[in-house]
């Protein structure tokens, strides 16, 4: 597998750790949604995350939402994972160019801006659980360190990183999210915080091909780390015909007796994966009736 997600404990349970390499998704977001370079990085660290959150769920219909809203030109960033590892996300404005930022990198944060992160998990409750964070850096990562530790109460340290080709491909994509356990001790506090200070960036480690495994090896080797489970994670939107059929039938009668009326055809667009369906007047038709055979309002 080409994209992977691994899931590892260390210090006798006192860590648990997520790691990834997601190239290849973040080059298929990058190709549908033809991002510029600094909203495929800003995408891809978002989905990277997702799908090492969506790692973290037990359910097999469990679904996570991560969602960026900032007064930044890119506007918005959606995600949506699942637990067994397909990701989906797109970008408001997938075209925003910016110069760099002061360390010569793509201004992430510049695009994004000042804003809100907003987590969404749906494990089957009633109703789904959502928390929320201000951004702290608008840098993906660090947002997401903040929200852990404010909305969830879990100290964690998240790594992310997306590196692009001159011709604007993704060269390589991944990250890590190390987490501390109730009741951790205190010298593997310390211990951990100046093993994660003294490590290279995220882009430095996948471009010199090191894999998720040795990512944690070299953070945690330290301490006894054991890879409990290796999962694919892949681009992937489960949008059909058939289900934007059933959302056109949920219009109501009244509606879809206007579309038919107009004799054109009409797209319905799916924003996760840029994918366009559409219905002939004829399909319409075919809806309406069937609709007052069931009795749809």
């Amino acid at each position: 597998m080409s994209d992977y997600v691994i899931r590892a404990t260390a210090a006798d349970g006192q860590i648990r750790a997520f790691a990834a390499t997601t190239r290849d998704m973040v080059e298929e977001a990058r190709r549908r949604h033809d991002t510029s370079p600094v909203i495929t990085a800003a995408l891809g660290r978002l989905m990277t995350a997702a799908a090492m959150m969506g790692s973290m769920m037990k359910g097999d219909r469990d679904t996570l939402t991560l969602k960026i809203q900032g007064d930044g030109p890119a506007k918005s960033l959606t995600v949506v994972a699942d637990s067994n590892g397909n990701v989906k996300g797109y970008c408001q404005v997938p075209q925003v160019i910016l110069h760099a930022n002061e360390k010569g990198k793509l201004d992430v944060a510049g695009a994004v801006g000042l804003g809100v992160l907003t987590v969404t998990r749906d494990i089957g409750m009633r109703e789904p659980y959502v928390g929320t964070s201000m951004l702290v850096t608008s840098e993906i990562a660090e947002d997401l360190t903040y929200y852990f530790a404010t909305s969830e109460q879990t100290p964690s340290s998240v790594g992310l990183g997306v590196l692009m080709n001159r011709e604007n491909t993704v060269r390589c994509a991944g990250g890590f999210i190390i987490q501390l356990m109730p009741g951790v001790d205190d010298d593997t506090i310390t211990a951990l915080e100046k093993k994660i200070g003294e490590i290279t960036s995220v882009t430095n480690m996948l471009d010199s091909n090191m894999t998720p495994e040795q990512i944690l090896e070299q953070i945690l080797g330290d301490f006894n780390l054991e890879i409990l489970e290796k999962t694919e994670t892949r681009f992937f939107c489960d949008c059909s015909k058939s289900k934007v059929q059933r959302a056109i039938v949920a219009l109501g009668q009244k509606d879809l007796e206007s579309l038919v009326e107009d004799h054109e055809p009409v797209e319905a667009h799916c924003d996760f994966c840029n994918t366009s369906y559409w219905f002939q007047p004829e399909e319409l038709e075919e809806i309406l009736e069937n609709a007052k055979k069931r009795g749809t309002k």
